[in-house]
C-alpha cells in the first residue's frame, strides 16, 4: 500500500465528480505495503480508502477482485465493498490508472499477535472461506507452487547477493516442494494475503474485518491457513511458536473443520508459502520505484522460516 501516484486536488475532485459523495474534506496517502497506491479519504458522507492499482496488478484481474469484495459485503462478511459511481462502475480511472473506491472498516491490525489474536484470525479466515462458497468468477493462483522456479531463474543472482550460495539451497527446496507438493485438496476462494497487517479487530480483540483481497484467488483452503501461520505464528527471533499456530487451527475449525488429509498436508504446505513470499520478496527488493513512501521487505526474513521448516517441524502434533 506504497504511495507511488500522487493525486491532485483537481483530479481528485474529477474522480469525486462521478459519485455522489459529496466533496472531499479531507486526503491522505497511507505509506505502508508495496502493491498499490492507497489513500485515506473524507467526503461529506463518510470515510473511504481510495486504491490506485500499480505494476503487480493486472487489469483483467480487477473485476475478480472487486466482485469478490461485494459478494463477501453482500453475505455479511466484514471486508470492505467497493463504492460504485453513478452508472454503478467500481473499477475507475485515476491519472491513466485503475483505481476504485472501497468503504473504510473500523478496526486496529496486531502489530505483535497474541494467542488469542492468532485463534481470532483463524476463525475470520475460515468464515471467509465459507463466505466465498459459490462465487462465480475464477482466478489461477498465478504465484502458487508452477510459478516459483521460473520466478526465481530471474532472481537467483540476488538470491545469492543476499547470502552467498543461498540459490543453490533454494534449487534445492524448489525440488523437493515440486516433488511433494498435495493435491486434491479441498479448494475455493481463498485470501492469499492474509498478513497481521491486512486483519482487523475490535477493541475487545474479536475479529473485526479483513482487507486487502488483490492477491485473493482459487486454490486450496489449507493453503491459505499456511500462508496465515507463517505470517502469525512466528517470533522476533524467528522461532516458530506451535502455541499460536495450534490456536490459529482451532480458532478456523469453530466454523470449517480441517479434513486429516488437509492437515497432514499443512507442513509441506507452509514450508511451500514461505517460499512463495521469500520469491516476491525477493523480486521486489530492487525493483520498489525511487521516491516511494515504503522501504521493500526483507526476502531473509522468509529464508528464514524456510529453514525452520527445512526441518520438517511437526506443526501441531497431536491434538491441535
Amino acid at each position: 500500500m506504497a504511495v507511488y501516484t500522487d493525486i491532485t486536488d483537481d483530479e481528485l475532485a474529477a474522480f469525486l465528480s462521478d459519485y455522489d459523495l459529496g466533496q472531499a474534506v479531507a486526503f491522505k496517502g497511507i505509506a505502508e505495503g508495496v502493491e498499490n497506491s492507497n489513500f485515506l479519504l473524507e467526503t461529506e458522507s463518510g470515510r473511504f480508502i481510495l486504491t490506485v492499482y500499480e505494476r503487480r496488478a493486472k487489469p483483467e484481474d480487477l473485476p475478480y477482485f472487486l466482485d469478490l469484495l461485494t459478494w463477501l459485503a453482500d453475505r455479511g462478511y466484514p471486508s470492505a465493498k467497493p463504492i460504485a459511481d453513478r452508472a454503478g462502475a467500481t473499477l475507475k480511472t485515476i491519472r491513466g490508472k485503475p483505481a476504485a473506491l472501497v468503504e473504510f472498516l473500523p478496526g486496529l491490525s496486531a502489530r505483535r499477535p497474541t494467542v488469542a489474536h492468532c485463534r481470532e484470525a483463524g476463525e475470520g479466515l475460515a468464515w471467509l472461506h465459507l463466505a466465498g462458497e459459490g462465487y462465480p468468477a475464477r482466478r489461477a493462483n498465478d504465484l502458487g507452487q508452477p510459478h516459483w522456479a521460473p520466478l526465481f531463474a530471474k532472481h537467483r543472482k540476488a538470491a545469492d547477493g543476499l547470502k552467498p550460495g543461498l540459490s543453490a539451497t533454494i534449487d534445492k527446496d524448489l525440488a523437493e516442494l515440486a516433488l511433494s507438493w498435495p493435491r486434491g485438496l479441498p479448494t475455493g476462494v481463498i485470501h492469499a494475503d492474509y498478513f497481521p497487517d491486512n486483519v482487523f479487530f475490535k477493541p475487545d480483540g474479536k475479529f473485526a474485518a479483513a482487507i486487502d483481497f488483490y492477491f485473493a484467488c482459487d486454490d486450496a483452503f489449507a493453503y491459505d491457513i499456511a500462508v496465515t501461520l507463517n505470517a502469525w505464528c512466528f517470533e522476533a527471533d524467528g522461532s516458530f511458536n506451535i502455541t499460536a499456530a495450534r490456536a490459529l487451527v482451532a480458532g478456523y475449525e469453530r466454523r470449517r473443520p480441517l479434513s486429516p488429509t488437509e492437515r497432514d498436508a499443512i507442513p509441506i504446505l507452509a514450508r511451500g508459502a514461505a517460499m512463495r513470499f521469500f520469491l516476491t520478496r525477493l523480486a521486489d527488493w530492487g525493483a520498489t520505484p525511487a521516491g516511494a513512501l515504503v522501504k521493500p521487505k526483507d526476502p531473509l526474513e522468509y529464508e528464514r522460516k524456510l529453514a525452520v521448516h527445512r526441518e520438517g517441524l511437526s506443526l501441531f502434533g497431536t491434538g491441535a
